[in-house]
């Protein structure tokens, strides 16, 4: 059984409709119209809540600062690169998808699963190996948008990525050695968009596997961001 803590990602998924089978509040809670509505939505779907003290439900956290709420949910469902490409489809869009290489620190993960929700990405792609899971810290730290952004699990990215390009995607690299802007690059059509990780960046093989590899400019003397801010700006600048 999976942990969702913390009032956004608890609500986010009770919105979603996600199969929760109980909740547990702290009794230290006043007024708090997210919790009165996590209390409605709870009643609605047949929820058990329980009120417990703080202290009880620290005791059961995963992230360690659940503030006073944590729900016990089933695990949250990886999906299939095809469910990606039928969800666009469906919206009448063109595919614009993340894939992580690297990505093995959790609060990255929900940070850039964040960012994906607020900028429409249909979707992000992770390898079963040197990648982060989807744990009740990602869910945390992406503020409840984990329940809105599908994630495919893959065993090969270099395979996928070929498959993708199959389906006329332009795939897109963000590396510090980049030899186009982030500005420059103009597309239209499906995009697929690579963050590696911070320490290594993306592997090799996944990179000579990119249409183009793009940096941001930089004009402080530390020559990197985070691998969530990268992203995000990326995304901002594809979005567009």
């Amino acid at each position: 059984m999976e942990t969702i803590e913390g009032k956004n990602p608890v609500l986010e998924a009770l919105r979603s409709g996600r199969a929760i089978n109980r909740v547990l509040i702290s009794r230290s809670f006043r007024r708090d119209p997210k919790i009165e509505e996590i209390l409605i939505l709870a009643k609605n779907q047949g929820i058990i809540v329980e009120w417990q003290e703080r202290k009880y439900i620290d005791q059961r956290s995963s992230t360690q600062n659940p503030q006073g709420i944590l729900a016990y949910a089933s695990p949250k469902d990886y999906v299939e690169v095809d469910d990606i490409l039928a969800a666009a489809k469906k919206k009448g869009e063109n595919p614009f998808i993340i894939i992580l290489d690297g990505i093995e620190d959790p609060h990255n993960l929900g940070a850039i699963i964040r960012s994906a929700e607020a900028f429409g990405v249909h979707g992000i792609i992770i390898p079963k190996r040197r990648a982060a899971p989807l744990t009740g810290v990602v869910a945390k730290a992406s503020a409840g948008a984990i329940e809105y952004v599908p994630v495919a699990r893959v065993t090969n990215l270099t395979y996928t990525i070929k498959d993708l390009k199959k389906e006329l995607f332009t795939v897109i690299g963000a590396e510090e050695d980049g030899e186009k802007l982030v500005s420059e690059v103009k597309i239209n059509g499906p995009i697929a968009l690579v963050i590696g990780s911070e320490g290594h960046g993306i592997s090799r093989l996944v990179k000579d596997n990119c249409d183009y590899l793009i940096k941001i400019p930089m004009k402080g003397k530390i020559n990197s961001l985070n691998a969530s801010v990268s992203a995000a700006i990326c995304m901002f600048a594809m979005e567009r």
